[in-house]
């Protein structure tokens, strides 16, 4: 069975400013992203019984904006495959009851952080409440780290570093840095082998292969395809064209002498549990 980490369900057009859905166009070089979201869509473009955590967002900044209560609403169309996140811009007020209500009131069951988006570091003092909640309720909590396409998000909040100090004084919460912190691979490797309870994802990395088979051999050389877990970014691209992706990088060193990735380890991070490794398996 697939589990997908990383998936996102937002009303389109109305979850964006114009700036952002303008700026989006330059997401994948090449193409124009379809930000349009059905679940049908998702469910046929993975393998049957795919299970996937979903969240929307929140940025006052970068101009996106996700009410937890249409995620949940979407959560309920197929509970038994998918597992709500609810999110947070701490910058706005009436963040610390919105968490309470998105988990308490909305059953939602993970936290999902758009740092650079949002204009906030993780490692900023005034979010500590958030974080004794998360540990208190067994929260997960997955955030953005990486680039973006959006000019207004400072890239001094995405750097994994930043999850340093908080991993280590919540050793209980469970820490996914998304996409693999692209282009900051190197550092986002390095912050989940010293660190326990941090994870990071792989989505939306497949359609930039030779960055990801870099990445890819460095989570090799330091012994940590462990802590790697799929997800797809959707809609910016789907589950099954993540899974051929993956599948497809050692073809393209065909003729060389360069190292292959453990075709192995891919179908083990193919098929890895992020639900049981998240605490999400149960209620």
């Amino acid at each position: 069975m697939i589990t997908d980490i990383h998936s996102h369900t937002w009303p389109f057009p109305s979850a964006f400013s114009a700036e952002f859905i303008r700026q989006a166009t330059a997401a994948r070089a090449g193409m124009e992203v379809d930000l349009t979201i059905r679940l049908e869509d998702y469910q046929t473009s993975a393998p049957p019984g795919t299970r996937a955590a979903v969240f929307g967002g929140k940025a006052r900044l970068s101009g996106i904006w996700v009410d937890d209560q249409y995620v949940a609403d979407y959560v309920a169309r197929d509970p038994d495959h998918l597992v709500g996140f609810l999110s947070l811009d701490p910058t706005q007020e009436g963040w610390l009851e919105e968490m309470r209500h998105g988990h308490e009131e909305l059953g939602l069951r993970g936290v999902k952080l758009l740092p650079m988006y949002a204009g906030f570091g993780v490692d900023d003092e005034r979010l500590e409440p958030l974080w004794e909640y998360a540990e208190a309720h067994q929260l997960p909590v997955l955030l953005h780290t990486g680039t973006t396409f959006i000019q207004q998000a400072p890239l001094q909040f995405t750097l994994p570093r930043l999850i340093e100090p908080v991993a280590l004084r919540h050793p209980d919460i469970r820490f996914v840095l998304a996409h693999l912190s692209h282009p900051y691979e190197g550092e986002c490797i390095v912050t989940i082998r010293k660190h326990p309870n941090v994870y990071a994802d792989v989505s939306a990395l497949h359609y930039r292969p030779w960055q990801l088979y870099n990445s890819l051999m460095l989570a090799q050389e330091y012994g940590v395809w462990n802590k790697l877990l799929f997800g797809s970014d959707y809609p910016f691209t789907t589950v099954n064209e993540s899974i051929t992706g993956l599948r497809r990088l050692n073809d393209m060193l065909e003729g060389t002498a360069l190292p292959r990735l453990n075709p192995q380890e891919i179908e083990n991070l193919i098929h890895r549990d992020g639900f049981q490794i998240l605490g999400l398996t149960s209620d």
